[in-house]
């Protein structure tokens, strides 16, 4: 039912004693399968071996920046995301193992409620495995339950067609395509928009945890049944 104010406008849903969220903290989380770290300077070697070498370009294509050439390079790059106060970025560590991925809270309004996961960046070796579904789940379960956003959001290119199934995959909802939103390497750039909120949350938790069940997986480790969120 709509709620209809003092001058029989609908206005949205109250939200009962909202104080807004704290900001996220680079804190550990973990799993069964992958230990999601603050990213730190001396991971800049492992994530250069991970991510850069001559097989690896295209893992770059949609993201702001070109492939780093050096270790040094990587370095830099580290650095300057560790010196951005508006994201909080953490490597992800398969089996606690070297750093395979990167994945970043960004465009945080605490205020609100709304985040977003972005600048995901899995090696060919975290592609399609329990660590990389894992690590998603861990961050958003804790920006949506440990920190009370009410809002967990996933933008991609909209061409990027992996992007944009392991958005439904993991249970966000298509909310639009805004057109020329961005210019990124001298190109145009339409994002697709999705989103979880903490009502759809209690569902795609449970999702996830069944699938990321040792019960969901055979011997060699491959998968009894798919991730099938419904939204």
């Amino acid at each position: 039912m709509v709620s209809i104010n003092e001058h029989g406008q609908p206005v949205g849903d109250e939200v009962p004693g909202w104080a807004g969220c704290p900001w996220p903290e680079p804190v550990r989380l973990g799993g069964r399968h992958v230990v999601v770290d603050p990213l730190a300077l001396d991971h800049a070697p492992a994530l250069f071996a991970a991510l850069c070498g001559a097989e690896d370009h295209a893992l770059w294509t949609y993201r702001a920046t070109e492939p780093p050439a050096t270790v040094e390079d990587m370095t830099d790059l580290v650095r300057r995301d560790l010196e951005d106060p508006s994201t909080v970025t953490f490597v992800l560590r398969p089996d606690g193992g070297e750093p395979a991925g990167l994945a970043s809270y960004l465009r945080i309004d605490a205020a609100s409620g709304s985040i977003e996961i972005g600048s995901i960046l899995f090696a060919r070796s975290l592609q399609r495995t329990a660590a990389a579904t894992e690590a998603v789940h861990l961050l958003m379960r804790h920006a949506l339950e440990d920190l009370g956003y009410r809002r967990f959001e996933w933008k991609c290119d909209a061409l990027n067609e992996p992007s944009r199934r392991a958005a439904e995959r993991f249970g966000f909802t298509h909310e639009g395509r805004f057109r020329q939103h961005l210019v990124v390497k001298g190109r145009n750039r339409d994002t697709d928009w999705y989103a979880v909120t903490d009502a759809d949350w209690p569902a795609v938790r449970r999702e996830h945890e069944r699938w990321l069940d040792p019960a969901n997986f055979d011997a060699e480790g491959r998968q009894r049944s798919r991730l099938r969120v419904v939204g």
